[in-house]
């Protein structure tokens, strides 16, 4: 008996033990996101994890990142991301619900057909967790720590906020961060002055863009551009919504 109450007791201190490593790093994480809130992103794990690849093959490290407000940044780009990346950015919680709902359905038929195309439904909120805080990669540990992030930004974030850090942390080329570093480097102007052909170029590259070059566009990011615009110009509630902060 006596036995059994100390195996109790030492469960029940372990327990306690990890419940408060636990609030400890809930509370540095909330901590943090009440900081960024305000702050602008100095640097995020992705530009180090670059840093290092390039170390690695024997590159230099070098890249581009130019922080710029939400007031600096041209009301196009803001409509083309979302017409992009995520049309329903405005009205959900950081989930898109009907998005992963089609993608599960979409990726079920790819894996019946042997396909190995995937299709993934993250919303700006979960990418700008992913980007700010998390590294590259699929693991259920990583899909959790984004889940809990991008809870925690939609509830501490205006979503203006959320695009703003959004807009300044993506990766749109080799070494390239940022809105304003991307509109400085492909069109020579600052990220204020893009219209609407340059920021949905920028958009169109999104997906994959090392791969793809908003400099020298093929027929598919010409393609995506232009169906962007399209979206862009179909919904004038973003540019509202853009100019009303």
């Amino acid at each position: 008996m006596k036995r059994k109450k100390e195996t109790r007791s030492g469960i029940r201190r372990i327990f306690n033990w990890v419940l408060k490593i636990f609030l400890v790093f809930l509370l540095i994480q909330v901590l943090t996101i009440l900081f960024f809130r305000w702050v602008p992103v100095p640097i995020t794990p992705l530009i180090m994890i670059r840093g290092y690849e390039k170390l690695s093959s024997g590159k230099m490290i070098g890249y581009h990142k130019d922080w710029v407000s939400w007031d600096n940044i041209s009301d196009h780009a803001k409509a083309a991301v979302i017409s992009s990346e995520d049309q329903r950015f405005l009205d959900h919680h950081g989930f898109d619900l009907k998005a992963i709902e089609k993608a599960m359905e979409y990726n079920e038929k790819q894996e019946k057909r042997g396909s190995s195309k995937r299709r993934g439904a993250s919303t700006i909120s979960q990418q700008t967790a992913k980007n700010l805080f998390l590294w590259p990669g699929r693991s259920w540990l990583r899909k959790g720590l984004e889940v809990m992030y991008t809870f925690m930004i939609e509830l501490l974030w205006p979503k203006d906020r959320i695009l703003e850090v959004y807009l300044n942390i993506i990766e749109l080329g080799d070494g390239v961060y940022g809105v304003e570093a991307a509109s400085q480097k492909y069109f020579k102007k600052p990220a204020g002055k893009l219209n609407r052909d340059e920021a949905a170029l920028l958009a169109a590259v999104l997906p994959s863009p090392r791969k793809y070059s908003a400099t020298k566009p093929g027929p598919y990011i010409r393609r995506r551009k232009e169906w962007i615009k399209r979206q862009m110009r179909n919904q004038p509630e973003l540019y509202e919504w853009a100019k009303g902060k």
